[in-house]
């Protein structure tokens, strides 16, 4: 299962970003999905963001020297050298297969957790989460049954979000009974393009299913370079006039 926020917090307590950039850490889980006449369905997930952002690593002693780590000092009495340890968390993966049950008859479980942690020096490209759902036709062939996207939320908390899932389609009726029939879809070769607007308007999809994603997100020194991701009732507190406070 996915942890909670805390564990963020030690990453990049241990791993600052250095002037001018702050840190976003992201974890949490898919969920679950809703598609009403399959089962039997897998997700893969990948984030997508701008040139300026880019997955960060988290400094940790260096193993290496022959430094006491429980003391964390060496012999001689300093500190121990800090080595990268490689990026946190990962930018894309896949789920396990799952089916629909009695007790929920409609819903497809996976609880895949993610969990990854950016660098940047502005919000533009802020990263986002594609999702692309598969699972076996008729004839047993591994077709895609949705795509999707969604933001990482800009305020630190926890948060849930339910992306409305789509499906290319055939231009024609004699392309859609041929890609039934050989088990060939209409699929994008790169699911990142889902997240990009290019070529988008000429492409026609249909609506299809739903996925349950749930975020714990994490920000360190936005504050510092200006910018304010605090939910909107922490930065105007509701206090209670004092009409409406009771004596007794």
């Amino acid at each position: 299962m996915a942890t909670g926020p805390s564990s963020e917090a030690g990453a990049m307590a241990g791993g600052g970003g250095g002037p001018g950039v702050f840190l976003v850490a992201v974890n949490g889980q898919i969920e679950s999905g809703e598609f009403p006449g399959f089962d039997e369905l897998y997700c893969k997930f990948c984030f997508v963001y701008g040139q300026d952002w880019v997955p960060t690593a988290v400094r940790v002693p260096c193993v290496s020297l022959k430094c006491c780590l429980a003391s964390r000092a060496c012999v001689c009495g300093r500190p121990p050298p800090m080595a990268l340890s490689p990026p946190q968390g990962l930018e894309e993966g896949i789920s396990q297969i799952t089916s629909k049950s009695a007790v929920a008859p409609t819903t497809l479980v996976w609880n895949f957790p993610i969990e990854i942690t950016f660098k940047s020096t502005n919000p533009s490209g802020w990263p986002q989460i594609v999702v692309s759902v598969y699972g076996p036709d008729f004839f047993g062939n591994d077709v895609v049954r949705g795509y999707g996207a969604v933001h990482v939320p800009f305020t630190p908390g926890r948060h849930k979000r339910t992306i409305a899932m789509f499906v290319p389609e055939s231009t024609s009726r004699l392309q859609k009974f041929t890609s039934w029939f050989t088990g060939r879809r209409p699929e994008f070769t790169d699911p990142k393009v889902v997240a990009q607007g290019e070529g988008r308007e000429v492409t026609r999809v249909r609506s299809q299913g739903f996925v349950t994603i749930s975020f714990n997100v994490v920000t360190k020194d936005m504050k510092k370079l200006g910018y304010d991701v605090s939910p909107s009732d922490m930065q105007t507190p509701c206090v209670p006039t004092a009409e409406g406070i009771h004596k007794y």
